[in-house]
């Protein structure tokens, strides 16, 4: 049986569709991370367009963040004081990143522009995520790490508008947080991702926010970089397939149940291991695809 979507003006089978979602959902809940920097690669080796790719993903990342932000607000792990200077700062970025798509899809480069993006990032992170594994698999017996030491946020003090995030225990100037918001914004409009591997380290190592709150404050503004993503993609660029992301949520909730299962089972090393060689897997075909001829390229000729 094959679905169309009338968005990416072609025909799928729901089925495939729908294990793609549950496949990236189980590894979400394994791993505890969002999947969106692996959907969006998986639905272009599909063939669903990059863009409509890109624009779909988005919507499916902001559905599942409303989900993992209840559970949070239930624990009161959210600093909404600096979620909120996050979605600011995300929210410019973002309208940065809807230009910048939109300029290179009337060029026709948005398609090696997204592969090219995704090659770098899942290439550095995949890296970072097996050299960081492998030493802890190799650390000896009994080995205890040692505790990560309070880097000074001084030079945040000293900024313009310095003010308490009780929340976090921190007295800072919100223009750091409104950076890193912006950074974000940009990734989550040219990419289609919530960023949330990008935050939730930023957050921990520079701006010294305390672990328990950092997730649920992280997925707090994805909610609202994501949806702003959306809108304007379905806006200005028309590249939101409701269908194809209602197929991805269908495996995505289901996948995401299961992961969280498996992953128990598992070892921290391992599961970061495990996913480090997923991520370079997903990057090395694309970076494939780049340099290869494509099986039936299109010819331009003149015709009378």
């Amino acid at each position: 049986m094959q679905i169309y979507l009338p968005i990416a003006e072609m025909s799928v089978d729901p089925f495939v569709i729908v294990m793609m979602g549950g496949a990236v959902g189980f590894l979400s809940g394994m791993f505890g991370v969002g999947g969106g920097f692996l959907m969006t690669p998986l639905l272009i080796f599909y063939g669903i367009p990059p863009a409509v790719a890109v624009g779909t993903e988005a919507s499916q990342v902001l559905a599942a963040s409303v989900s993992g932000v209840a559970a949070h607000l239930r624990r009161k792990t959210v600093d909404f004081l600096m979620g909120g200077f996050l979605v600011l700062g995300g929210s410019a970025g973002v309208l940065i990143g809807i230009l910048v798509f939109r300029y290179l899809r009337s060029i026709g480069q948005v398609e090696i522009f997204i592969s090219l993006t995704y090659v770098v990032f899942l290439g550095i992170i995949g890296v970072v995520m097996l050299i960081e594994s492998a030493q802890a698999v190799l650390r000896p017996r009994g080995y205890k790490k040692r505790r990560r030491k309070h880097r000074s946020v001084e030079w945040m003090t000293a900024l313009p508008f310095a003010m308490r995030f009780r929340r976090s225990g921190l007295y800072i100037s919100p223009i750091p947080p409104i950076i890193l918001g912006f950074f974000v914004g940009v990734l989550a409009a040219i990419m289609g991702i919530g960023g949330g591997f990008i935050m939730v380290p930023v957050m921990l190592y520079i701006l010294n926010m305390p672990t328990n709150v950092v997730v649920g404050t992280s997925l707090f503004q994805i909610i609202f970089v994501t949806a702003i993503t959306t809108i304007l993609h379905a806006a200005a660029n028309q590249t939101v397939d409701i269908i194809l992301a209602l197929l991805l949520l269908t495996g995505g909730a289901l996948g995401a149940q299961l992961g969280a299962r498996a992953g128990v089972k598992l070892k921290a090393e391992h599961l970061r291991a495990l996913l480090a060689l997923i991520v370079l897997a997903v990057c090395a075909k694309l970076m494939i695809d780049l340099v290869t001829q494509p099986v039936s390229p299109f010819m331009i000729e003149a015709t009378s």
